[in-house]
């Protein structure tokens, strides 16, 4: 007769290492206080693996045999719609079958709200589409319903948190889309360990992906953050899925903002930008004018970023605010952009141009909660820079977009010319990019509406009135 053994471990909370004794730091990937008690349960007759059951499709019988490239049929029309114009283009025009989705976001940004919408949308044109809850009730998903208007076609709910009773409910419906909110909420019988333990996420997610895998369903996951923003759970969860989105914005503004961070089917860094509202979130067409709408023109330390989010170009501002420090050590604080950028910027403005900021505090912000990794953004913010020291705004109807080298000099950025008609739809006059070396795309920029710099202090010279010293400050 097999025994079972109960053992004691420590599991870190982050990557997942197991250590037979609790220590502050974990050994594999050096975060502190991660390691969590957790009781490892395992037959003596068995071999240590988990045995799957053959039930729910997740068994384990003999592969799946090769079969030549050629002979894999692939349809690029087979992409499941939302019929939400936003969702379909972050996901490359919508879900690929038996593709698994990761959507991560704060508490309370419309994680749920969105998800919910898009299964209704897809279930009104005639889909089944099961949803599974392990956060809420049947009847609180059902409130949220109604506040939005949806629920009328096939749309199942069900409320569980044991994985095998998801699985199970998915093979007998055999519906078109599942969608699970969340992963950290589910456990699976094969593991002893709490809901939302590296060990839990991982067994969920790849009984998950095979189901998806093996049948050609879509499925859809909610997963939570941690305070820094990053996903919950063991890094592999992000590794096994094929989408991740990250749902965030200012939870002041109305925006919501749905990026790509992974996408193994179209644009990684695609962007949708929603508004929410009471009845739930609506696509935003022209993402440019509505972050540009509470603009105020002729403002000292605000100009204009051109920047581009996949296969979409935006206009964005960018705002910064310098200041005499009272501090040994000035403030330097970046909200939307990386602090290390701001740094690189600052160093070179200070060491290249003379500029005196090493006693001002410099607080810079990118309105409306978009977090900017583009390098165009590096000129935007050293004119917005200067622009608040001097006191003097920009110069009206100027935008810019170009990486700053630590020799001071401007470095191209890819897709001038698209940068450059966004700009002149939305009425300015120019856009300042770097020189680019290609003769015929220098052209199309400048027949675009470009103005092209060289160095740093070019750029300043002619975004900012009066400041006509291009060498020092």
């Amino acid at each position: 007769m097999a025994r079972t053994r109960t053992k004691t471990v420590y599991e870190c909370s982050d990557c997942g290492a197991i250590a037979p004794r609790w220590e502050g730091q974990c050994r594999r990937c050096d975060a502190w206080n991660t390691l969590k008690e957790v009781t490892k349960t395992r037959s003596s007759g068995s071999s240590g693996r988990i045995v799957r059951s053959s039930g729910n499709g997740v068994g384990n019988g003999p592969g799946s045999p090769a079969i030549l490239i050629s002979d894999i049929s692939s349809d690029s029309s087979t992409r499941i719609s939302f019929g939400i114009p936003e969702l379909d283009r972050v996901f490359g025009g919508g879900v690929v079958p038996g593709s698994v989705t990761l959507l991560a976001g704060d508490p309370g940004i419309g994680k749920s709200t969105l998800i919910l919408q898009a299964s209704a949308s897809i279930a009104d044109s005639g889909s089944s589409v099961l949803y599974s809850t392990g956060e809420e009730s049947g009847a609180q998903v059902k409130m949220r319903a109604q506040r939005l208007g949806v629920g009328s076609g096939d749309l199942y709910l069900q409320s569980t948190n044991r994985i095998e009773d998801v699985l199970a409910e998915a093979e007998r419906m055999k519906p078109k889309l599942v969608v699970l909110d969340s992963i950290q909420t589910v456990t699976s019988a094969a593991s002893d360990s709490l809901a939302g333990t590296p060990s839990q996420i991982q067994a969920c997610a790849g009984y998950l992906s095979e189901f998806a895998k093996r049948s050609s369903v879509p499925v859809i996951l909610t997963g939570h953050v941690t305070k820094d923003g990053s996903i919950a759970g063991p890094r592999l969860l992000e590794h096994a899925v094929d989408v991740v989105l990250h749902l965030g914005g200012e939870s002041t503004s109305g925006l919501r903002l749905l990026q790509g961070s992974k996408n193994r089917y179209g644009a990684t860094n695609e962007l949708g930008v929603f508004e929410m509202r009471s009845d739930g979130l609506k696509g935003v067409g022209d993402p440019s004018k509505a972050f540009l709408a509470h603009r105020r023109a002729s403002a000292p330390g605000s100009a204009i970023a051109s920047l581009v989010e996949g296969t979409r170009s935006i206009t964005v501002e960018v705002q910064a605010l310098t200041s005499p420090s009272n501090l040994p050590t000035p403030r330097r604080v970046a909200t939307g952009i990386e602090i290390s950028r701001l740094h690189l910027i600052l160093a070179v403005l200070s060491r290249r141009l003379r500029v005196p900021v090493s006693d001002q505090d410099v607080i810079v912000n990118v309105p409306g909660g978009l977090r900017v990794t583009e390098t165009a953004i590096d000129l935007p913010v050293a004119l917005a820079i200067v622009s608040s020291l001097r006191d003097k705004p920009l110069n009206e109807g100027v935008a810019a977009a170009a990486e700053i080298g630590l020799g001071g000099e401007l470095r191209p950025v890819q897709q001038g010319e698209r940068r450059a008609r966004e700009s002149s739809r939305l009425g300015l006059t120019s856009l300042i990019l770097g020189r680019q070396p290609d003769k015929e795309a220098l052209e199309r920029e400048k027949a675009a509406g470009a103005l092209h710099c060289d160095m740093l202090g070019d750029a300043i010279a002619e975004a900012i009135a009066g400041d006509s010293d291009k060498r020092r400050w």
